[in-house]
């Protein structure tokens, strides 16, 4: 199994940013899917979730009304649309998939994780 995260970079405050998560090895369309973030010196923390069916999302308060997460089970793969970034939104970000659709279920695997920084 592999999630394979993308579209981290360099953004300045204010901007916006779509990470990608792309899975193989397994069929998300019965899985809740997730992102979390882990800044230095934090714990990792959990940003957004999706139902497997996308019915059912969640979202970390710090973020809520900037970040939408999608997801596209036809093509295997979760999106996170990040705008009106701000330099506390720095982090390596983690894509993962839950054990079953709901997103309490979330961590069973893991990406590899992909940068944002948010700076000017």
């Amino acid at each position: 199994v592999q999630l394979q995260a993308s579209g981290g970079g360099l953004v300045q405050p204010g901007g916006s940013l779509r990470l990608s998560c792309a899975a193989s090895g397994i069929s998300i369309g019965f899985k809740a899917m997730g992102w979390y973030r882990q800044a230095p010196g934090k714990q990792r923390e959990l940003v957004a979730g999706i139902s497997n069916g996308g019915g059912s999302t969640l979202y970390a308060d710090s973020v809520k009304g900037r970040f939408t997460i999608s997801r596209d089970n036809a093509k295997n793969t979760v999106y996170l649309q990040m705008s009106s970034l701000n330099a506390e939104d720095t982090a390596v970000y983690y894509c993962t998939s839950g054990r079953s659709w709901s997103t309490q279920s979330l961590g069973d695997y893991w990406g590899q994780g992909t940068q944002v920084t948010v700076s000017s």
